[in-house]
């Protein structure tokens, strides 16, 4: 059975940095990544990170946040940095199946920012 487990999120002050983790298990993942929603918004990429380590941003989070991955342990994170009350919203964790290329998404973690 395949689960993507996200943790991490909280509240915390602009300014202030949060690191977002997602256990991935059940299969191997290619590509994996982070996408947020906030209220009345579409959901929206943060960042991803292909198997070979290669990283793409959102041009809102250039510059702030950091993805890795641990493929030892099935795990990619998001370091965020100099968060800002827009940064607020659930932030999902999304991971492509290596050999079918279904994508899979996790539950989600509220990141709050207060301003």
């Amino acid at each position: 059975q395949v689960q993507l487990v996200e943790s991490g999120g909280g509240l915390v002050q602009a300014g202030g940095s949060l690191r977002l983790s997602c256990a991935a298990s059940g299969t191997t993942f290619g590509d994996m990544g982070w996408y947020r929603q906030a209220p009345g918004n579409q959901r929206e990429l943060v960042a991803t990170i292909t198997s070979g380590g290669s990283t793409n941003y959102g041009d809102s989070v250039k510059g702030r946040f950091t993805i890795s991955r641990d493929d030892a342990k099935n795990t990619v994170h998001l370091q965020m940095n100099s968060l800002k009350p827009e940064d607020t919203g659930v932030y999902y964790c999304n991971a492509r199946h290596y050999f079918s290329n279904q994508y899979y998404w996790g539950q989600g973690t509220q990141v709050t920012v207060s301003s």
